[in-house]
């Protein structure tokens, strides 16, 4: 199995193989738990106005996103796993647009398939790929806005691949590293709410929270569906 690491938008429209889209802080740590509240669909959107499109079109849909960290106007959520972590979406159409990991979603054209990716399903992640056994697989880190390395993402990226090669990561030494030492805690810097912020840097690093992979599936009217997979 050849594994590759690539970054932001640009290794994310070139990424081959069995693609995974990596954003821990925090669309991806966030559609788990969404995905775990029982929603009827989950649909990924790179433009802000397909969002508001489709809240127009159905009833039952609840917008949940950002731009810079900040909720979008009219969306129901932001991007922040501990806004919806007791939510029951049950029968609701989500609607998920974020500055960087669903951008590199929609931009993963080449790609023979395509997972998401964070740390609070990585053995689900691990575990996935080795039972399909690609002959490629593609590690993309989407770091902050998809242009600028990001810490957590990189973290990840090399966490899972690691996995894959049988060996083992001292997770502990992650949370210390992101937590004390690395920029990437600036996030919380942008919070309004730094309690929330706080529980939600939590959450993005609950180590296999989550036993499932949710896997990008381009279907009605070319819209991508995250469906679940145990």
């Amino acid at each position: 199995m050849d594994i590759q690491i690539a970054h932001g938008l640009d290794g994310a429209k070139n990424a081959k193989g069995l693609v995974v889209i990596i954003d821990v802080f925090r669309a991806f740590s966030v559609s788990c738990y969404v995905a775990n509240n029982s929603p009827s669909e989950i649909i990924t959107v790179g433009a802000i106005e397909e969002a508001y499109h489709l809240k127009n079109s159905h009833s039952n849909t609840i917008l949940i996103g950002e731009r810079e960290s900040i909720i979008l106007p009219g969306f129901d959520y932001g991007n922040s796993p501990s806004q919806i972590l007791d939510v029951d979406f049950k029968d609701a159409i989500i609607v998920h647009t974020t500055s960087s990991g669903t951008q590199g979603i929609v931009r993963a054209q080449k790609a023979d398939e395509v997972i998401t990716g964070s740390f609070v399903n990585a053995l689900a992640i691990v575990n996935y790929i080795q039972k399909k056994k690609p002959e490629s697989v593609t590690l993309v880190c989407m770091g902050w806005g998809g242009t600028e390395p990001a810490d957590e993402d990189i973290l990840c990226g090399d966490y899972i691949k690691q996995s894959l090669l049988g060996k083992k990561t001292n997770f502990e030494k992650i949370v210390d590293y992101l937590k004390n030492e690395s920029t990437t805690i600036n996030f919380l810097d942008k919070a309004e709410a730094k309690d929330e912020a706080m529980r939600d840097f939590e959450l993005c690093l609950d180590l296999n929270r989550f036993d499932f992979v949710l896997r990008a599936v381009k279907e009605k009217n070319d819209r991508i569906f995250l469906r679940k997979v145990v």
